[in-house]
């Protein structure tokens, strides 16, 4: 899932080299921690927050057969 955030997101944004997605598990949620330039943040973000909704949207798509736990993406600066 990692490798597949950090591809959809390098095709968004300017700087491909600033993209970094860590991990942080705990009992019940995954978080996903999605770092990019500060320029990149409103191309990650989109209008009306469309770009990240749908994000979050894959994510949860795609980690929901993986087991009980929850799958939060957010972005740091």
């Amino acid at each position: 899932m990692k490798e597949l955030l950090e591809d959809i997101i390098k095709a968004i944004v300017d700087d491909v080299d600033a993209v970094k997605v860590n991990i942080l598990d705990t009992e019940s949620t995954t978080i996903y921690e999605l770092h990019v330039a500060k320029d990149d943040v409103g191309k990650v973000i989109g209008k009306k927050g469309r770009n990240i909704t749908a994000l979050r949207i894959i994510l949860s798509a795609g980690t929901s057969k993986a087991g009980d736990k929850r799958a939060l993406l957010e972005v740091v600066d």
